[in-house]
């Protein structure tokens, strides 16, 4: 074997020796291996080894509901579907998961039968949770062309069905331009 292979070959050792100490001491603990890598990046395998191992400690799981005529044939309004998205970890994750539900399903998920009855573009203008209610506020895009109470009620289930997945959040009140008592009317 020449030196300069055995060179590289004994590196890539010491370094996954590092790598994999750094991840006993810290009991698996995402923050104390990032504490670790905290290091010159030459030393514990460049960038992309401390992202690698940070990126999959730094995402969450959350749901959003969608309609599925596939789970419900019968076309009920108010039935909608939960599909579990992973988004980055944020303490903010009532707001961000309204922000994946208005984004729409993806093509993957579209090609499993899900669907939105909210228009596309509708930008989020405030959340704020109180009191075990949640105080969810849209553009007024959120109820353009929204005509049909089955439309109306769709669009409810998937908004309040996706803050409800959390805890802290028993209620959820709808707001358009801080308007609550004539939105989403059929």
């Amino acid at each position: 074997m020449k030196k300069s292979t055995l060179f590289y070959a004994s590196g890539s050792i010491l370094v996954a020796i590092i790598i994999g100490t750094a991840v006993l001491r810290s009991g698996n603990d995402p923050k104390a291996v990032e504490k670790e890598n905290s290091g010159p990046p030459s030393l514990i395998g460049g960038a992309a080894s401390s992202t690698l191992i940070n990126t999959a400690a730094a995402t969450q799981p959350i749901k959003v509901f969608f309609s599925n005529a596939k789970f419900d044939p019968g076309a009920s309004c108010d039935k909608v579907f939960p599909v579990t998205r992973s988004i980055l970890k944020t303490s903010a994750v009532g707001r961000a998961s309204l922000l994946e539900l208005l984004a729409g399903p993806t093509k993957a998920e579209k090609a499993q039968g899900f669907t939105t009855a909210i228009n596309p573009g509708v930008p989020l203008k405030k959340l704020t949770i109180e009191n075990s209610t949640a105080y969810a506020d849209f553009s007024g895009k959120l109820e353009e062309n929204a005509a049909g109470s089955c439309r109306v009620i769709a669009i409810r289930a998937q908004i309040t069905e996706t803050l409800k997945q959390f805890p802290s959040v028993k209620n959820v009140v709808i707001s358009v331009n801080g308007r609550v008592a004539d939105i989403l009317q059929p």
